[in-house]
């Protein structure tokens, strides 16, 4: 499936299409589309990067030769998306910037969609209601993208970490707001199925918090210890702790009165039972954290380390930070993401250096 279907874009034909954000999830999935046919303008804030896609292409790679690929693509400087009012409109603007950066990233791309134009959330926080407030909820749709695990380790150059999800794992879900299965959601599943594997959820809102569950496992954590995904994912003690981060999301979307559905192989309701101290329920989601660590590359690390590595800001407040906002509106213990939150912060701030250590007494 890596090679995509480019059956799916004819959907697109005729569409123009803007990745409001052009990082490691927007250059691979508008690079893999283009790739495909469809008709892509990459835009981002960072200027070494759009001049290198500018200069070579954009240089994509995977865990196998054949996912090598240097990609022809338009790509465009934040600076210079005015030149769009004298071309023809985005029928269709995937935002996928870092969270903080959505809602001028939306306020950016509005004013140049076309009249019956969407924006949809590709992104890892929950944004769609941030979007809908600036454009109304009727013009956005959300994606969620599991498994994907990309990294921009070069200006122009994108690789990825783990294996294609193809007919193994649904990488890409798409859904409207409202939870009805539209056309147009169709549509935009068909076309990132030129990526990956892509459906249809008529369960936005509780698919993105059963992502937010793994993404607050694991994000956070590996930003604290420093630790490689394998890393955290193969030390016991670190595990543990993830184990139980991922029991109190759970618990807190269950109190949202969300249908959560299992992530990675990792039933809600089991995950939440492990976290508790059920030893059955531990010893499987264990198996299942050990199993998943021996097929990614051992460089892959969550968006949120490779923030800390490189001196960004994280969005930690839009992952472990908003487990734990919506524990407190709930009355759900949500203990262990304020201190992941805080700790994160802290190493933001240059208090503190990344470690294991950090860790030992949560």
């Amino acid at each position: 499936m890596i090679d995509g279907d480019t059956s799916n874009v004819v959907l697109a034909a005729g569409k123009r299409i803007a990745i409001v954000g052009a990082g490691a999830v927007g250059s691979y999935t508008g690079g893999r589309m283009a790739l495909a046919g469809a008709d892509v303008t990459l835009i981002d804030p960072w200027p070494a990067h759009i001049e290198a896609i500018r200069a070579q292409g954009l240089q994509l790679s995977g865990m196998t030769p054949e996912e090598s690929h240097t990609v022809k693509i338009k790509a465009m400087h934040v600076g210079d998306v005015q030149q769009i009012a004298r071309e023809q409109p985005i029928d269709i603007a995937f935002i996928c910037t870092i969270s903080y950066d959505t809602e001028w990233a939306t306020q950016l791309i509005r004013q140049y969609l076309a009249p019956d134009g969407v924006i949809v959330s590709l992104q890892n926080g929950i944004n769609e209601d941030a979007i809908a407030a600036h454009i109304g909820a009727d013009r956005v749709l959300g994606c969620i993208a599991s498994l994907i695990a990309v990294e921009l380790h070069a200006p122009g150059c994108v690789k990825r970490l783990v294996p294609a999800g193809g007919a193994h794992h649904t990488v890409f879900h798409v859904g409207e707001l409202d939870g009805r299965m539209s056309p147009r959601a169709e549509a935009i599943a068909a076309l990132l199925r030129a990526v990956d594997s892509a459906t249809v959820t008529a369960n936005l809102r509780g698919e993105r918090w059963s992502k937010l569950v793994v993404n607050s496992m694991r994000n956070g954590l590996s930003a604290v210890t420093g630790m490689t995904g394998n890393q955290r994912d193969l030390d016991a003690t670190v595990r543990w702790l993830g184990i139980r981060l991922g029991s109190q999301a759970v618990r807190v979307g269950q109190a949202l009165r969300l249908n959560l559905f299992a992530e990675q192989n990792m039933q809600p309701e089991t995950l939440a039972r492990a976290g508790e101290g059920d030893m059955a329920a531990r010893d499987e989601i264990e198996q299942l954290l050990t199993a998943f660590a021996h097929k990614r590359s051992d460089d892959q690390r969550p968006s949120t380390a490779h923030d800390i590595l490189r001196g960004r800001r994280t969005e930690i407040d839009y992952i472990n930070g908003y487990v734990a906002n919506k524990g407190r509106e709930t009355g759900v213990d949500a203990s262990l993401h304020v201190a992941i939150t805080e700790l994160v912060k802290k190493i933001e701030r240059g208090e503190l250096k990344p470690g294991p250590g950090l860790v030992a007494g949560l």
